[in-house]
């Protein structure tokens, strides 16, 4: 009676096949997903050697034009006429759990504007700080928000 041999089976296994696989799968998603490019308004902020950790989530831009633009946390900054900011203030500062306001002001805008916009926070009973970038250059990648006290 011929018996067979039992071969040994080898406890290895290539793994050309699993980069294979990995690569596809790498190029899949890169193919199939979309950029995001962030809706970010372009404004050199004034500066600035004071800071606090307030960081609202409400927030008011005002672009080198003077344009008025609002937002509320992760929402895209919504343009906004001048005599209907101070509604639209007090609609987005409501939900906020600090009650304040960050304003954005471009270095170039008059500071009439800011004022403008400073006033109708008080006038409506908001806290409002404004956001300026920091003087020294190792801290220049963080945002510096100084408070207004009123």
């Amino acid at each position: 009676m011929a018996l067979k041999r039992q071969q040994d089976m080898l406890a290895t296994f290539s793994m050309a096949s699993m980069t294979d696989v990995v690569f596809l799968l790498l190029v899949f998603f890169m193919v199939t997903s979309a950029f995001v490019f962030p809706t970010a308004l372009e404004i050199q902020l004034p500066q600035s050697t004071q800071q606090t950790p307030l960081k609202p989530s409400t927030r008011v831009y005002i672009d080198s034009e003077g344009g008025y633009y609002v937002a509320h946390g992760d929402a895209a900054p919504a343009a906004v006429p001048t005599d209907s900011l101070a509604p639209a203030l007090a609609a987005a500062a409501a939900p906020d759990t600090l009650g304040a306001v960050a304003v954005y002001a471009d270095a170039a805008v008059e500071y009439g504007k800011v004022v403008e916009v400073l006033n109708i926070g008080a006038a409506n009973n908001i806290k409002m700080v404004l956001a300026t970038q920091p003087t020294s250059p190792a801290a220049a990648e963080t945002e510096t928000v100084t408070t207004v006290d009123e």
